[in-house]
């Protein structure tokens, strides 16, 4: 069998124009049926997500999946370090800020984590609020608290 990679998928998705009920049904089976295993995989994911309609499906896919990986899959498990923290935000933000699916991603990962960086918990609550209030989107940056 012919194993596909993240990133052939994802430039499939993009040739298409969409991310189809059968792309998901593909990504879970033969793409990443363990669920993702490195960073980069959900780097691309999470820009996949980003640059091309999906269905509802495919959002709650990506929040489950990212969520058990960055919780359940990174070290030390269950807990959410600094530099950990970094990595989410730089890849949740983007160039033009989170989006509602990367926002809730942050929130889930807050939530599911036995404990994690303050640094992650401010990003959730202010990832949030600049999805639900169109002043906050109006800052030329949205960066990691400190």
């Amino acid at each position: 069998m012919i194993q596909i990679s993240v990133e052939q998928f994802c430039n499939h998705a993009v040739s298409a124009g969409e991310i189809s009920a059968d792309d998901l049904r593909v990504l879970k089976r033969e793409v990443i049926p363990d669920g993702i295993t490195r960073r980069e995989e959900v780097d691309l994911l999470v820009a996949l997500e980003r640059a091309v309609p999906s269905s509802e499906d495919f959002a709650d896919f990506l929040v489950a999946t990212v969520v058990d990986y960055v919780v359940w899959g990174e070290r030390s498990t269950g807990y959410v370090d600094r530099e950990t923290a970094t990595w989410l935000a730089a890849t949740f933000t983007g160039r033009t800020g989170p989006s509602p699916v990367a926002a809730r991603i942050a929130q889930e990962i807050v939530r599911e984590a036995q404990g994690s960086a303050e640094s992650l918990t401010a990003f959730a609550l202010e990832a949030n609020r600049w999805i639900r209030e169109p002043a906050a989107r109006s800052r030329r940056h949205f960066a990691l608290a400190a």
